[in-house]
């Protein structure tokens, strides 16, 4: 299942690593308590293959304490587990239908209206939402139509505290997407004027889409929510076998004093998933 078919159907740190494998299922040097610099999350969706409930289990043993994009059917799940929903999602029509289309804006206000508060109540922060594709609408209508949108349910965000984030992608993956711009995203996130809607700031998508990752970090942080990782080219692990300096990326991050998530987003090449997982929460803990 790719991640558009799941979204469609719709945690932390400070404990030992132990018996920590690397991408090759070998023992590795990484049996120490994670340094708290980076608040790890793992998204959902790259695992959907493990039950959720044996997936907790086995992603608390080394530290992780969040899990992004699980809708309302799965928290009960997540609280048996004391798992924060990092990044909650349900509320959404789909990728391609969202709010810079004004005839999805009834069914938006509604679903989100009634998403935001039952959010809180869980003890939970983060929503996702997305712009939708373009179909042939110039850039500066659907960020109108978005503001116009999004407006309307911020007073609601803005009461029971929690955030609603936008999450950007690149043309490669998702031709036609239209949030698939910092600049445009950032210039959105000024107009609706509000602490309580952000940028997901996807470091795979944007690699792809516009490189300068550390830099855009570094300069636009303050717009960013959440953080989500894959390896560059193929999505894959997010080690030596990929172009980007991970490490580097999330020292970058935390040097902003961000206290949000980092959540890997990246689909295992390796047998061994969790093997891979655990890799690359070992990279990103700076």
């Amino acid at each position: 299942m790719d991640r558009r078919t799941f979204l469609n159907y719709g945690i932390g740190a400070g404990v030992f690593l132990t018996g920590c494998l690397g991408i090759d299922g070998n023992k590795s040097n990484h049996n120490r308590k994670l340094k708290g610099n980076i608040k790890h999350s793992v998204s959902r969706w790259c695992f959907d293959d493990i039950p959720l409930d044996s997936f907790l289990k086995q992603i608390k043993k080394f530290g992780i304490n969040a899990i992004d994009l699980v809708g309302p059917d799965d928290w009960s799940i997540l609280q048996k587990h004391n798992i924060d929903c990092s990044m909650c999602n349900g509320a959404e029509i789909s990728l391609t239908e969202g709010w810079n289309d004004p005839k999805y804006h009834e069914e938006l206000i509604d679903r989100y209206l009634k998403m935001i508060p039952l959010v809180a109540e869980n003890g939970y922060k983060n929503l996702i939402c997305f712009s939708g594709n373009r179909r042939e609408m110039d850039d500066q209508t659907g960020l109108k139509n978005c503001v116009d949108g999004l407006r309307q349910i911020m007073p609601t965000a803005e009461k029971h505290g929690v955030i609603v984030q936008m999450e950007l992608f690149n043309q490669q993956d998702h031709p036609d997407y239209m949030c698939d711009s910092t600049a445009w995203g950032i210039a959105l996130c000024k107009a609706i004027g509000s602490d309580h809607f952000k940028l997901l700031y996807d470091i795979y998508h944007m690699q792809i889409q516009e490189g300068n990752i550390i830099d855009t970090i570094r300069k636009y942080h303050t717009y960013f929510g959440h953080y989500h990782t894959a390896g560059v080219p193929g999505r894959g692990e997010i080690d030596e076998t990929q172009e980007l300096n991970y490490s580097a990326i999330a020292k970058a991050v935390a040097e902003t004093g961000f206290n949000g998530y980092l959540s890997q987003e990246f689909v295992p090449k390796s047998e061994n998933k969790m093997a891979s997982l655990k890799e690359a929460i070992m990279i990103c803990d700076v």
